[in-house]
């Protein structure tokens, strides 16, 4: 992204299966037409960016996140499409590289793979990997999938997968270079390796943003000390807007409140007053008006100068209309605000 580059709002999802009052959860049918609903209407709404993450677990429907966005790209005209996150480290490189590359020309070169580690380890054991090899699997992995992106054919040797020996991976993607980001939760060496690799790269803000400044400003200080221009920083937080501040926070908090009980259990019960200081100007919650949500982000952006927000929708099992105006209203009210805010 050049300096003159518009700022970047989109929204992501889990795709969370979510128990009701009644201890039922969301079938995974119904969550995936929903997920592909909320695509076609942030590409409609005129958002940037629309990602799926990755589990293996009974609670979440989106265990292949390509599938499911090869169907929203057909379903799409602009938007971008991104994992959010690839679990890079219990996968094979080459057949990411090649789904997603898949994915890039049947949408017309609007793919991005998100690599992460993966916040649950769940697909280590299930894919019959040593969960004590866990940073070791991701950097060999990540070094892979790079140099797939960056050379056909290739010729590379690691320790999570046997050696390719001037192999071709096909198809290529229809964007010269497939863009790739790095997914961090918060560690410095996370941090660190993206800017040393030129990575762009996620930052995962659950807890105060100030914090995160250090960690933007080491991740571009990476970059520069490896010879690299730093990348974008992409920011992704949890997400509800509605047209009143009240509203919003009234109609969210039980909704996100049983989010953080069942997907979040480490964060303790969220009463309303955490909720609401979590919302509050300087928490990670973005939970509130649309000129709340415009201020929030300017604010991150003069502390991380970030170039890129996902919003995280759909949480607890908000209802289908509740979630579908708050990416219009994200669209329509927010990211207009944004760009003038930002305009040099």
């Amino acid at each position: 992204m050049s300096a003159t580059s518009p700022f970047e709002i989109g929204i992501f999802t889990f795709g969370e299966l979510t128990r009701d009052t009644h201890g039922q959860p969301i079938d995974a049918l119904t969550r995936t037409r929903d997920i592909l609903e909320w695509a076609r209407v942030a590409d409609a709404s005129g958002l940037d960016v629309f990602g799926i993450g990755e589990h293996h677990r009974e609670d979440f429907a989106v265990s292949s996140p390509a599938v499911v966005l090869a169907a929203a790209a057909a379903q799409t005209k602009n938007i971008r499409l991104t994992s959010t996150v690839t679990v890079l480290s219990s996968a094979d490189p080459v057949r990411v590289f090649e789904d997603f590359a898949t994915l890039d020309l049947v949408s017309g070169g609007r793919a991005e793979i998100t690599a992460g580690r993966g916040a649950y380890v769940e697909s280590f054991p299930l894919f019959g990997q040593n969960l004590e090899r866990y940073d070791e699997y991701f950097e060999d992995r990540l070094d892979l999938l790079l140099r797939i992106r960056d050379e056909n054919p290739i010729t590379w040797n690691g320790t999570t997968r046997p050696p390719l020996i001037n192999a071709g991976v096909w198809p290529r993607p229809a964007q010269a270079a497939l863009p790739i980001w790095a997914a961090v939760g918060g560690t410095p060496s996370s941090v660190e390796r993206a800017g040393r690799l030129g990575l762009p790269m996620y930052l995962a803000i659950l807890g105060a943003p100030e914090r995160f400044g250090a960690l933007a400003q080491l991740y571009r200080r990476a970059a520069q000390e490896a010879g690299r221009e730093p990348g974008q920083i992409g920011v992704t937080s949890h997400f509800d807007v509605e047209e009143t501040s009240q509203g919003a926070k009234d109609t969210f908090f039980p909704h996100y409140s049983s989010y953080i009980e069942q997907n979040m259990p480490r964060a303790g019960r969220l009463d309303r007053p955490s909720f609401e200081h979590w919302a509050g100007p300087r928490g990670a919650l973005f939970a509130g008006s649309p000129a709340e949500i415009v201020d929030k982000i300017l604010w991150e952006h003069d502390v991380l100068g970030h170039t890129r927000f996902l919003a995280q929708v759909g949480l607890g099992g908000l209802p289908q209309a509740a979630t579908l105006r708050s990416i219009e209203l994200l669209a329509t009210e927010v990211l207009p605000a944004v760009r003038a805010a930002l305009k040099h």
